[in-house]
């Protein structure tokens, strides 16, 4: 095992484990659980040296440590034989306090204390792959109670999980099919690329609940990640489904650059948002700050005008837009259909001229548009 590995399971505890969820570490679990190898294995071979004195000490002294450990385990053993009243107290003890015994002999055998019962995968109710089923709206719909959102309650659901998970994987593949035909600048990546982790970060958050009750993915020119216009999608029970797309709180350069397009020429991205069809799905094109509607209403919409623009800007309106994404909200009934990802193609399909027209102003200058006009 890399030394590396060791080093990043020491410094991080099993409760930092799920609180850093940053998107470039998809695999950061199964890095983890790479590291509970076992370490007990003997020297390799390619360290054995040709001097026969040193083979012969070497082989003298595993055979002595494995005696050694062979008359332990007989003496444990012996021992266990010789005490059979104590552990038909430690039984009886586990009874009246109410805890129920191990499952099986070899978790009592190891000393492991099983607490509470696992909780089997639903064997009924399962959609072929491309759908959402009811399962794991059932699933996420549990998560939504900060009783059951903890650790120990995960742990005990985690077959459910896993076929939740394997489901919302399917439909996500499935999708990303339909969605690289509809705009052909999306590649088709591997789920693991574009979806995002259950895990969330509370580190800056009140809410200390270490797990997500939606799943969740987006798509773009690289995935989940970089600084292009994004497709997102949120499958969430009780009505909290969206699917979204634009550029949420960019960075301070690629801001600049979309408010510098913007103050050039605000034209083209008025005609695409005033779209009827782009209305119908998103909302009016029109200035709100009580709702969101279109790119409209963010919450971090500015309340002045930017700094270096005019309070009087003829695109005030735009400009005053920290965010450019709109969003479509989606029923349970339409996540649970069976055409939902077909659904979706239409409404990405809508939103393609958008979420190009961003990609746009984010990847080309203002010099460089003027000389393609």
């Amino acid at each position: 095992m890399p030394r590396a590995k060791k080093r990043a399971r020491k410094d991080v505890s099993e409760e930092e484990e799920s609180d850093y969820i940053s998107a470039g570490e998809s695999s950061e679990e199964e890095a983890l659980n790479s590291d509970a190898l076992d370490e007990d294995t003997p020297p390799p071979s390619a360290k054995k040296k040709k001097t026969k004195g040193k083979t012969a000490r070497a082989s003298k002294y595993w055979k002595g440590k494995k005696e050694q450990e062979e008359s332990v385990d007989k003496a444990t053993s012996t021992k266990k034989k010789s005490s059979p009243v104590k552990s038909s107290t430690s039984s009886h003890k586990r009874r009246k306090s109410g805890d129920s015994p191990p499952s099986s002999s070899s978790e009592q055998e190891d000393g492991f204390i099983t607490v509470g019962r696992i909780c089997e995968a639903p064997k009924t109710g399962r959609v072929p792959p491309g759908q959402i089923s009811q399962n794991t709206f059932d699933f996420l719909k549990e998560l939504q109670d900060p009783k059951k959102n903890d650790r120990e309650w995960f742990k005990l659901h985690e077959p459910v999980y896993r076929q939740a998970e394997k489901e919302w994987n399917d439909f996500v593949e499935e999708f990303t099919s339909i969605l690289s035909e509809v705009d052909d600048e999306i590649p088709h990546l591997p789920p693991k690329d574009v979806i995002h982790r259950i895990y969330r970060d509370v580190r800056f958050s009140n809410d200390k609940t270490p797990y997500k009750r939606n799943f969740s993915a987006s798509f773009s020119r690289t995935g989940r990640k970089g600084i292009f216009s994004h497709y997102h999608l949120s499958i969430k029970p009780g009505g909290g489904s969206i699917f979204a797309a634009g550029v949420w709180c960019p960075g301070k350069n690629e801001l600049q650059q979309i408010r510098t397009h913007i103050r050039h020429n605000a034209q083209p991205l008025r005609d695409v948002i005033s779209n009827p069809t782009f209305e119908s799905l998103f909302g009016p094109a029109k200035w709100s700050n009580t709702k969101r509607q279109n790119i409209f209403g963010g919450e971090d919409q500015l309340k002045v005008a930017p700094k270096g623009v005019p309070k009087d800007h003829p695109d005030i309106d735009l400009l005053k837009c920290r965010s450019f994404a709109v969003v479509h909200h989606l029923t349970d009934e339409q996540v649970l259909a069976p055409d939902f990802k077909e659904l979706l193609g239409v409404i990405a399909e809508a939103a393609k001229p958008f979420v190009h027209r961003l990609n746009h102003m984010l990847t080309v200058g203002v010099d460089a548009e003027d000389a393609e006009s």
